[in-house]
């Protein structure tokens, strides 16, 4: 395959690194010792891509959430899903004007830069669907009028384990929205005390924005010039095919799912310093990047829950073998 990228400017490619220095930064002092975590949520919203952030309730998710929003100079509001949202809580109403006898559309919370879903597994299906349009064409359609979404324009969402009480699972068209899927986990036994001993209650408040929101647009527009080798696109394609072609897995993943896998390799070169993708760029992200995108087969989710596994934690073990089996080009 051919060269797939242009090369930029340096001193545009350095600033748009500085960006993401900045924002990991932030983020880590609201979410301390999880540097890998804080790394992959901004690789994430550095790609134009939206993240999910799974985690059993109070190991930091909301926290993770907050401070990236607040760390982008952007405005933000916060959606707190529940069983009885509906989607014009979200998407926004037309609203009739008796004075001019006109309808006049009002927006809802997705009109803004940053949203946060918070459990957004605890929503409908029906609410859950109605954001797939603004995630994915970044445009809302009310009866019938559509109606463009600002840049920057970034879901985080936050979910409980799908086996927590009053959830509904993510169907398969919400997950791939997503381009990457993390958890934080526990924090150090040495973070743990500190949090212990604190008396400072939510960190996040107290965030000043790590970059204006300009900038940060800029420095996304610069995950279009990392260049990518025809070897090391290879690579990733080779993952991608062999999720469709791997015993016990039923869905493999598609070729906008291989597309988004690219474009996070590419953002993650740039907060590593680089201006071209290495094999190392595709290993990193595939789990976080692909185990959200594929589907095991019965026999295999049924092996899982025997022994004691969730479907994420089978998927995630999948993309690993898949990836150990492919070679890496030198």
């Amino acid at each position: 395959m051919a060269e797939v990228a242009r090369i930029a400017p340096t001193h545009d490619i350095l600033r748009a690194q500085d960006v993401s220095k900045r924002l990991r930064e932030c983020v880590g002092t609201a979410l301390v010792g999880k540097d890998d975590i804080v790394e992959r949520a901004v690789i994430a919203v550095l790609a134009r891509g939206h993240l999910l952030i799974e985690d059993i309730p109070g190991v930091g998710k909301t926290t993770l959430a907050r401070a990236l929003a607040r760390a982008i100079g952007a405005n933000y509001r916060r959606i707190q899903c529940t069983s009885d949202l509906m989607p014009s809580d979200v998407l926004g109403v037309n609203v009739y004007d008796s004075a001019d006898r006109t309808f006049v559309f009002k927006p809802g919370p997705i009109f803004t830069n940053v949203v946060l879903a918070d459990e957004i597994n605890r929503a409908t299906p029906r609410t859950q669907s109605a954001m797939l349009e603004a995630m994915s064409e970044r445009q809302v359609t009310v009866d019938g009028s559509t109606h463009r979404l600002d840049e920057p324009f970034i879901v985080i969402a936050t979910q409980n384990p799908d086996d927590n009480a009053g959830t509904y699972p993510l169907p398969d068209s919400q997950l791939d929205r997503f381009l990457l899927r993390t958890r934080v986990g526990y924090p150090s036994e040495e973070v743990e005390k500190q949090m212990l001993l604190s008396r400072q209650e939510d960190t996040v408040e107290d965030l000043e924005p790590a970059v204006t929101a300009e900038a940060f647009v800029r420095a996304q527009q610069q995950i279009d010039h990392v260049r990518v080798d025809a070897s090391v696109l290879d690579y990733a394609y080779a993952i991608v095919q062999a999720t469709r072609m791997q015993e016990g897995i039923v869905t493999g993943v598609s070729p906008r799912g291989g597309k988004s896998f690219v474009r996070a390799a590419c953002a993650r070169a740039l907060v590593h310093g680089r201006t071209f993708v290495i094999p190392d760029d595709f290993s990193e992200l595939a789990v976080p990047a692909l185990a959200h995108r594929i589907r095991l087969s019965g026999t295999d989710a049924g092996v899982s829950a025997m022994l004691g596994e969730s479907a994420r934690d089978d998927a995630e073990r999948v993309i690993r073998d898949v990836v150990a089996r492919i070679d890496i080009p030198l």
